[in-house]
C-alpha cells in the first residue's frame, strides 16, 4: 500500500475522527454533569462503562474482520460511532433543555457510551488489519506508526474544536452533533471510495492466540514494565478525568459560569497534547534517550506535574501542571512499551503488544472513577494519590533490576524510539490503539 494513496488517507481519517470525537466529548462531559447537578464520580463512571465494553468487544471484532472483511467491520465501527455520538448529544440536549429529568437523560447518555464501547473498537482494529493485509514487512512498521499517529493528532484536534461547536441552539451537546456529522462523512467515503479487494488474510493475534506468550504477564522479563505501566497510565487516566471538574471549580471562584468554562478546558487539554507531542516528536529524537532513561524521566516529570497541581492552585497552575504531567507521559509510554518489546523474543512480540495495549483499557476502568471520587472529597486528594503512584513508578525504575539496567544489549540494536513512533498523547478511555 502506498502511504500517500487515497486509501491510506481514508484509513487515517477513520482513526482521526474517532479519537477527536472521543476527546471532544470528554472535554464537555464535566460541564454537562455540573449542569445536571450530578455527582462528579457518577459522571466519570460513564466513561468507565465504555472502557469495559471496549476491552470485552475488541477480540470479537478482531475475529470478525478475518471472516466478514476489513471494510465491512470498519463501516460497522463507524456506524456505531455515529449512533453513539448522536444518541449522547440527544440525551444531553434533553437533559439540558429539561425535556427529561437529569437522571433519565444521564442514563441514556450511559447507554450511548455503552454503544460506543461495544462498536468503537471495530473501526481501528479493521483499519490496522487492512494496512497489515496490504503492506510488506519492511513497509509495515512505518505504515502502522503513521496510522497510529492519527490518535495523537485527534487528541489535539478534538478539544481544540469542541468550544467552537458549543453554539446557542445546541449548547454543550453541539460537539457531539458535529463529530457525529463528521463520522457520517467518513462512513460514506469509506463505503464509496475504499477498495475492498480480497486478500489472503492471516488471523489476527488478538483473535487467534496460540501458546506463544501465554502467561507472559507473569514473566520476570516484563513484569516490572507492566507494573510501571499500570502505575503511570492509571495516574494519567485520573488526571484526565479530574481536569475538567478542576478547571470549572477554579474558574467559578473568579465568577465564570460552567457553560463559559468550556474554552478554558479545551485550552488545557490542547496544552497537554502539545506537551506530549513536543516530547515524542522533538525531545526524544533530539536527546536519543533509551527506554530506561525515558521511564525515569517520564515518571519523575509526571510526579512533578501532580505536585504542581497541589502547590499552585488557580487556572494557570492547573494548565501548567497538566502540561508537565502530559510531557512526562510522553516520555514514559514509549519507554515502557519499547523496553518490554526489546525484552522478549521475536515470537512473543504479538503477546507483549497485546499486554501493553490492555493497560490502556484497564487504566480507564477504575482510576478515573477513584480519582474523581477523591476530588469530591478534597481538591488535592487525587493529585496526592497520583503522586504516590508516580513516586512508586520512579522508585521501581531504580529498584527493579531489569528496569534499572534496561533491556539486554544485542548487536546492532538501537533502543532509541524512532522519530516515527506515534505520540502517546492523552488517550481516550479506550486507550491509544
Amino acid at each position: 500500500m502506498n502511504l500517500r494513496s487515497p486509501a491510506f488517507a481514508i484509513l487515517f481519517s477513520v482513526s482521526l475522527i474517532a479519537a477527536a470525537g472521543n476527546m471532544a466529548l470528554q472535554s464537555v462531559l464535566p460541564a454537562i454533569g455540573r449542569e445536571f447537578q450530578l455527582s462528579d464520580t457518577l459522571v466519570a463512571g460513564a466513561f468507565a462503562i465504555s472502557a469495559l465494553m471496549w476491552t470485552v468487544a475488541s477480540p470479537f471484532w478482531a475475529r470478525l474482520s478475518d471472516t466478514l472483511g476489513r471494510k465491512r467491520v470498519m463501516m460497522i465501527g463507524l456506524a456505531g460511532f455515529v449512533v453513539s455520538m448522536t444518541g449522547f448529544g440527544l440525551a444531553a440536549t434533553s437533559g439540558l433543555e429539561q425535556w427529561l429529568g437529569a437522571i433519565v437523560a444521564f442514563v441514556l447518555m450511559g447507554v450511548a457510551r455503552t454503544i460506543y464501547g461495544v462498536f468503537g473498537s471495530a473501526a481501528p482494529i479493521a483499519s490496522q488489519a487492512y494496512v497489515a493485509d496490504r503492506t510488506s514487512p519492511e513497509q509495515r512498521t512505518q505504515a502502522m506508526s503513521l496510522l497510529a499517529s492519527a490518535q495523537g493528532l485527534g487528541t489535539v484536534i478534538g478539544p481544540a474544536l469542541a468550544p467552537f461547536f458549543v453554539l446557542p441552539l445546541v449548547g454543550l451537546a453541539g460537539p457531539m452533533y458535529a463529530f457525529a456529522l463528521f463520522g457520517v462523512v467518513v462512513l460514506v467515503v469509506v463505503w464509496r471510495k475504499l477498495p475492498s479487494g480480497e486478500v489472503v488474510r492471516i488471523p489476527s493475534p488478538s483473535g487467534h492466540r496460540g501458546d506463544a506468550g501465554k502467561g507472559l504477564w507473569k514473566d520476570p522479563r516484563v513484569r516490572g514494565y507492566l507494573l510501571y505501566g499500570l502505575f503511570v497510565t492509571g495516574a494519567q487516566a485520573a488526571n484526565i478525568s479530574v481536569l475538567g471538574f478542576h478547571i470549572i471549580d477554579e474558574l467559578s471562584a473568579t465568577g465564570i459560569a460552567v457553560r463559559d468554562a468550556q474554552p478554558f478546558i479545551g485550552i488545557a487539554m490542547l496544552a497537554g497534547a502539545a506537551a506530549t507531542l513536543m516530547a515524542q516528536w522533538g525531545l526524544i529524537p533530539l536527546l536519543k534517550l533509551q527506554p530506561a532513561d525515558l521511564m525515569r524521566w517520564g515518571a519523575a516529570l509526571a510526579l512533578a506535574g501532580n505536585l504542581m497541581s497541589i502547590a499552585a492552585p488557580g487556572y494557570y497552575g492547573v494548565v501548567v501542571g497538566y502540561a508537565v504531567v502530559s510531557m512526562g507521559i510522553g516520555f514514559a509510554r514509549p519507554g515502557f512499551t519499547a523496553g518490554s518489546s526489546l525484552s522478549v523474543e521475536a515470537h512473543e512480540q504479538g503477546a507483549i503488544a497485546g499486554l501493553m495495549m490492555s493497560l490502556a483499557g484497564l487504566s480507564f476502568l477504575a482510576p478515573p472513577v477513584i480519582g474523581v471520587a477523591l476530588y469530591e472529597l478534597a481538591e488535592p486528594a487525587p493529585f496526592i494519590a497520583n503522586a504516590v503512584l508516580l513516586a512508586a513508578a520512579t522508585a521501581l525504575c531504580f529498584i527493579n533490576p531489569r528496569l534499572r539496567t534496561g533491556p539486554p544489549d544485542l548487536p546492532d540494536r538501537d533502543e532509541t524510539p524512532s522519530p516515527e513512533t506515534p505520540p502517546a498523547s492523552q488517550p481516550g478511555p479506550e486507550g491509544n490503539r
